[in-house]
């Protein structure tokens, strides 16, 4: 436990440093404070999230690994580059994440879960933490998914996913960067922030691969400067434990 919680804390650390300096420099809010309203409850979903979710989230993935080696693919991919698996199992995974995302918005039962991360009236790196567990595993199961199929061994993409890792929490950084073409590569946080917009939109859903909203017709770019009000329509709870209780009341 010694060990989770040093990790935890050292990661924050990191974290802090490497977005704190970005958010002050380039902000797309400007008048927006690193302290900002609700900080403490954002601070309480990252702890519960490295402390206690991360391993569950890992002990699932372990048991749908175990459980689906009788639909794996590997038989028909081992002859395959390396580079090509890892491909595939990126791009399927960015998919079905993407259409899960889009199911998430339409159907009640997903919505009461996803609404927690939706829940944020401030953007920033700690907000990206802001998430329901069971939301959370389900998200996790959708990106590695096609590798668990196609027989890829999660250390041949260690690296890329923490990647890609760091780049989910700097989409949703309070942060404005011209970041070019790469912007369809990766996202970019002027993409995600007006997935968060208060107008309920129905854009930008694919977080890590805006392509697939060129391809859907659900890509849209905001215009500058950020001015729209962000967080829910509906009324939510505003304390740590009351929002993951919240997904299970009925309305």
């Amino acid at each position: 436990m010694s060990a989770t919680v040093t990790t935890a804390a050292l990661s924050l650390a990191l974290l802090a440093l490497m977005f704190i300096p970005l958010e002050r420099v380039f902000p797309a809010r400007p008048g927006q404070s690193t302290l900002r309203h609700e900080w403490a409850i954002d601070l309480a979903f990252f702890l519960g999230q490295y402390l206690v979710f991360a391993g569950v989230a890992l002990a699932v993935l372990v048991r749908v690994d175990a459980a689906a080696q009788f639909l794996s693919l590997k038989p028909y991919t081992a002859a395959l580059p390396l580079w090509l698996v890892v491909a595939l199992s990126l791009f399927l995974g960015d998919l079905l994440t993407y259409w899960f995302h889009r199911a998430c918005h339409r159907y009640r039962a997903l919505w009461r879960f996803h609404a927690v991360h939706h829940s944020a009236e401030r953007l920033d790196w700690l907000a990206a933490h802001r998430e329901h567990p069971l939301d959370g595993v389900l998200t996790q199961i959708c990106v590695n998914l096609p590798a668990i199929l196609l027989g890829l061994p999660f250390a041949a993409i260690g690296g890329l996913i923490a990647f890609r890792g760091l780049w989910a929490i700097f989409i949703h950084s309070n942060v404005r960067l011209p970041l070019g073409p790469l912007r369809l590569l990766f996202g970019a946080p002027e993409l995600h922030h007006w997935h968060h917009a208060r107008v309920n939109t129905r854009h930008n859903f694919a977080n890590l691969a805006p392509y697939l909203d060129v391809l859907f017709g659900t890509y849209h770019r905001p215009p500058d400067p950020e001015t729209y009000p962000l967080g829910l329509t509906e009324p939510w709870p505003r304390r740590y434990l009351a929002q993951l209780v919240r997904p299970f009341r009925r309305d």
